[in-house]
C-alpha cells in the first residue's frame, strides 16, 4: 500500500530496496536525511501536519489533521517516541534487546508485555494458516543473507539442515519463561511487529486529541477519522512493476491495510530468494508478486499479508474468505488478480 509519493520518496525507497534496509530495526541509512516535516493550513481552523522519519528500517510518515499545529506536532512527536521505544524492544538486530537476547540465549524469563502479546498472536496465526506464518524462519533468512554475501547460492543440503531448527512447535512457554525447544533457533518479528507498532502509535495520537490521522510505515498503513477538508483518506495499492499503474485505489476512514511483496527485498538477481520465506519448504514463494490485506488492525494485516503471500493465490483468497474481518487483493506472478469476496465493497 502507499500514499502518493514524491520523486524524493521514490529515490529513498529504491535506495532502501537495494541496500536491504526494509526489515524491522535494520541498520540506519546514514546517507539519507533522518527526517523531514511540513505543515499546511486548510481554511482558518485546520492544519495538515506531516512528519517523516527513518525508523524500523523504513520511512515512517505520520500525517495529522487538527485545528492546532502545535498540538498536532506534539502528538506526532509522542507517537514517534512510542515507535522508537517499541522498535528498540522488538528488533532482532540489537543483541541487547529482549528479542536479540532471547535469540542469543534460547530463553527469556522476564517477558515484556508487548513481546508476549506479539508472540502469542504470532503463534495464533501460525496455527490458523497451517504454518504459512512462522516467526522462527530467521535461521533460513540468515542462511540466504550470508550465502549471497559470499556470492554463493544456498544449497538444498544447507536449506534442509537449517529447516531442522525452524518451526513454531518448538517455541514454548514454560512457567512464565519463553524457551526454544532446539539449539540455534531464532525468531524474527519483521512480519508482524511493524504493524503492531503502527497500531500503538495510532493509539498515542488518538489519546492526545488527534483523532484524524494516517500513519504509513513502508506500506503498513493505519487510517483514523478524516483527511483534510472532511474527505476520506486515499490509499493506492502498490504497483509491483513500479509503473504507477495502481491495481486499486481505496477511500478509507478508520482502518488498517498492509502489503507484502517479493519486489521489495531480494538477495539474488533472479529474485528466487527474497525476504519472505515459507517455513514449511525452506524456500521463498514465487506464485505471487504482491498481497494486500485489510484488517481491523495493522498487526493482523501485516501478518496475514505475509501468510497469504506464502500460500498459493487461490488458496490465499479462499483462506481470507473464511474470515469475515479480513479482505485481500493478490497479484500473481503472471499478472492475474485474485480478490476476496469482500474486497473493500
Amino acid at each position: 500500500m502507499k500514499t502518493p509519493e514524491t520523486a524524493f520518496d521514490q529515490k529513498r525507497r529504491s535506495f532502501l530496496k537495494l541496500s536491504g534496509l526494509l526489515g524491522l530495526g535494520a541498520a540506519s541509512a546514514a546517507l539519507l536525511p533522518a527526517e523531514k516535516a511540513e505543515a499546511f493550513l486548510f481554511g482558518k481552523k485546520e492544519f495538515k501536519v506531516t512528519k517523516t522519519k527513518l525508523s524500523m528500517g523504513t520511512f515512517v510518515a505520520i500525517t495529522a489533521i487538527h485545528p492546532s499545529r502545535d498540538e498536532a506536532e506534539q502528538a506526532i512527536g509522542l507517537a514517534f517516541e512510542e515507535i522508537d521505544r517499541l522498535n528498540n524492544m522488538l528488533t532482532h538486530y540489537d543483541k541487547t534487546s529482549p528479542v536479540g537476547s532471547f535469540n542469543a540465549s534460547g530463553k527469556i524469563e522476564v517477558i515484556p508485555e508487548e513481546l508476549q502479546e506479539l508472540v502469542a498472536r504470532s503463534l495464533y496465526f501460525n496455527r490458523e494458516t497451517g504454518g504459512a506464518f512462522d516467526i522462527t524462519v530467521k535461521p533460513l533468512i540468515d542462511l540466504y543473507k550470508n550465502s549471497f554475501a559470499n556470492n554463493q547460492t544456498p544449497t538444498d543440503v544447507e536449506i534442509d539442515s537449517t529447516m531442522k531448527i525452524v518451526g513454531c512447535e518448538d517455541l514454548h512457554y514454560q512457567s512464565g519463561t519463553l524457551v526454544f525447544g532446539k539449539s540455534d533457533m531464532a525468531i524474527t518479528l519483521d512480519g508482524i511487529a511493524k504493524g503492531y507498532i503502527v497500531d500503538k502509535a495510532s493509539t498515542v495520537l488518538t489519546k492526545n486529541g488527534v483523532a484524524n490521522h494516517l500513519i504509513n510505515a513502508g506500506g503498513d498503513i493505519r487510517t483514523s477519522g478524516l483527511a483534510a477538508q472532511g474527505k476520506a483518506w486515499t490509499v493506492a495499492v502498490q504497483d509491483p512493476g513500479k509503473h504507477k499503474e495502481y491495481p486499486d485505489v481505496i477511500a478509507m476512514r478508520d482502518g488498517a491495510i498492509a502489503t507484502s511483496g517479493s519486489y521489495e527485498i531480494y538477495y539474488d538477481k533472479e529474485k528466487m530468494f527474497h525476504h519472505i520465506v515459507d517455513g514449511r519448504t525452506g524456500h521463498s514463494p514465487h506464485l505471487s508478486t504482491s498481497v494486500t490485506v485489510m484488517a481491523p488492525t495493522v498487526m493482523d494485516a501485516d501478518a496475514l499479508a505475509t501468510a497469504v503471500f506464502v500460500m498459493e493465490p487461490a488458496a490465499g483468497a479462499e483462506f481470507i474468505n473464511r474470515h469475515s474481518d479480513y479482505q485481500c487483493l493478490i497479484i500473481g506472478k503472471d499478472g492475474s488478480i485474485n480478490r476476496s469476496n469482500g474486497w473493500h465493497v
